[in-house]
């Protein structure tokens, strides 16, 4: 069996809830013909670089996929159907990521990270006068 990374963008106007939905649906056709996922990412809700069907976002996510050519083709045919999914894509690959893809990691990026500044700081300024000398200097 082949390996594929497939992306769906779904509607703006959907709960997440509805996108698990869409997921698990994908995921029980694949599973009805024979294939198998390995791993299912909820991206959230992101802004499009272009107007899709009158989306100016869509809630992303993607599958990686291992199964036969007929799986993917009866799954692209199920979701070409759906009125919910405005865009997908479907990528074979040599092998699937081991950990978290790209989009994951810059998402926990910002919660990994402290505060950018502390509480008594200023907006980066330097609290000394100008005019004020540094100590032991003697002129």
């Amino acid at each position: 069996m082949a390996l594929y990374e497939h992306i769906f963008i779904a509607r703006q106007d959907i709960s997440s809830q509805q996108v698990e939905g869409l997921t698990d649906m994908v995921v029980a056709v694949l599973e009805e013909n024979g294939g198998k996922v390995h791993k299912t990412e909820y991206w959230g809700l992101k802004s499009l670089a272009y107007r899709v069907k009158k989306n100016r976002k869509g809630h992303y996510s993607l599958l990686n996929i291992e199964a036969d050519h007929a799986a993917v083709a009866e799954m692209e045919r199920r979701i070409s159907l759906n009125d919910d999914i405005i865009r997908h894509m479907t990528l074979r690959v040599e092998q699937h990521e081991a950990d978290e893809s790209i989009q994951m990691r810059n998402k926990n990026r910002d919660e990994r990270r402290g505060p950018r500044r502390s509480d008594n700081d200023e907006g980066g300024r330097d609290d000394r006068r100008r005019d004020s000398k540094p100590e032991g200097d003697a002129s």
